[in-house]
């Protein structure tokens, strides 16, 4: 399949600026993979859309206030995007413009002194603090990461830092928002469990894996770098049991599902995991765990949009795409949903 495959035309209009309110009011069109019919639904009916016993699951990653702006020895605005530590005072980063982040440089970001000591194969840069850990300057002068089609990216509102952030996140560690999950609310939550829909979390540490763009022609080449990843035995125990009892696994977001893809074996099994997500989901991958999958839409010619093809075919989810657009939809990670079911 090539990358071309998973291209569509989209205008800036259907980019979502700002997030639903409340959060389960985002539209939902739900695609079923078997008869390709298509729905137009809200979040909030996602109880009715569920089967008492579903399994669901979603990434408990948080994220980071990683963005920080800084300036170089001559005064020039540097950004900075700090993806993971290395140590407690190292950490990689994305840094931009690159020319003034070069091995042996320095920049000051709220009156912090910041080396950069290498250049990483991908671009990535190694930046040291020299002063105390690099988290508590984010914590002190971070800002949300958000993307760089959100019009304010440089500035973000005051509610971007609650919402862009899952109501369930808990373990810091993401430089993007697992997106699926912020069609949630408390009360959903509540109303989903009341269904007697399990709820279960894996941590996936969203990272430029996920974003960045794909440049290969063909897909069969794509191989994703490694992404933080957690299953836990208790989530791998009730996502087995659900499969053995013929219950559904709905995950929520394309970050879960490598998660999940990624800690299952060659007997469908999901073991434990804690370490690194893998899997890199593409057309022809034979998918060992997800049955249904709520997501966002995604950019073209990306990995996510790859993933979400080899679940549902290339055909109907350029049609869903097709008729999302038709329907005034709202694209990417302050937009709408999808359900493939």
């Amino acid at each position: 399949m090539e990358l071309a495959d998973l291209e569509y035309v989209l205008p800036p209009s259907a980019i979502a600026q700002t997030p639903a309110e409340p959060r389960e009011s985002a539209r939902l069109l739900v695609v079923d993979r078997r008869t390709g019919r298509l729905d137009d639904r809200r979040v909030a009916d996602l109880p009715d859309l569920l089967d008492p016993g579903d399994c669901l699951v979603v990434n408990d990653s948080r994220v980071i206030p990683a963005r920080v702006f800084a300036e170089d020895a001559r005064g020039r605005a540097v950004e900075l995007l700090f993806l993971e530590p290395l140590t407690a005072a190292a950490w990689r980063a994305l840094v931009r413009p690159g020319r003034r982040c070069r091995p042996g440089d320095e920049v000051i970001a709220g009156g912090e002194r910041l080396r950069v000591i290498a250049t990483e194969p991908d671009g990535a840069r190694i930046v040291e603090r020299r002063d105390g850990p690099v988290a508590a300057l984010l914590e002190a002068h971070g800002l949300p990461p958000l993307p760089p089609y959100i019009d304010r990216h440089v500035k973000p509102a005051a509610e971007d830092w609650d919402r862009y952030q899952t109501v369930f996140a808990r373990v810091p560690g993401s430089v993007a928002a697992p997106t699926a999950g912020l069609h949630f609310s408390e009360p959903l939550l509540a109303r989903l469990r009341a269904r007697a829909v399990a709820i279960h979390a894996v941590t996936l540490h969203v990272g430029p894996a996920t974003f960045r763009p794909v440049t290969l022609d063909r897909l069969e080449a794509l191989t994703l770098p490694p992404e933080r990843a957690t299953v836990p035995a208790d989530t791998a125990a009730a996502v087995n049991a659900a499969r053995a009892e013929g219950r559904r696994v709905v995950v929520v977001g394309t970050t879960a599902t490598r998660a999940l893809e990624s800690a299952a074996g060659e007997d469908d099994r999901v073991v434990p995991l804690d370490g690194l997500a893998t899997a890199t989901i593409r057309p022809g991958h034979r998918f060992r765990v997800v049955d249904v999958l709520l997501t966002n839409f995604h950019l073209p010619r990306s990995s996510l949009l790859a993933l979400v093809a080899a679940l549902a075919g290339p055909d109907l989810v350029r049609r869903a795409y097709a008729h999302a657009l038709a329907a005034g939809y709202r694209f990417y990670s302050y937009g709408d949903a999808c359900l493939f079911r």
